[in-house]
C-alpha cells in the first residue's frame, strides 16, 4: 500500500510539471529562443536518467529525471 501511494504522489508532481512548464516559458521567452538545442539536450537527458531509474528501479532517481524532461519539454512547446 506504501508503494502504490509514493507512485501516486510522483504521478501527482510529474502532472504538476506541466503547469510549472508552461508558466516558466512565459517568463524566459528570451532565453528560449537563445538555448533551443540545450533545451532539446536536457530533454533528451531527463528521458535516458527517468529510464535508467526505471531499469534500476528507483522511483526518486527515475521521477526526478521525467519531472525535468515534462517541464523544459513544456517550455520548448511555446
Amino acid at each position: 500500500m506504501l508503494e502504490i501511494l509514493k507512485i501516486l504522489i510522483g504521478i501527482l508532481v510529474l502532472i504538476l510539471g506541466i503547469p510549472i512548464g508552461n508558466l516558466l516559458a512565459n517568463y524566459t521567452k528570451e532565453e528560449l529562443e537563445e538555448g533551443k538545442k540545450w533545451f532539446k539536450r536536457i530533454v533528451f537527458l531527463g528521458l535516458i536518467g527517468g529510464l535508467i531509474g526505471l531499469i534500476i528501479q528507483n522511483d526518486v532517481f527515475m521521477f526526478s529525471f521525467f519531472f525535468i524532461a515534462i517541464v523544459t519539454s513544456r517550455s520548448l512547446k511555446r
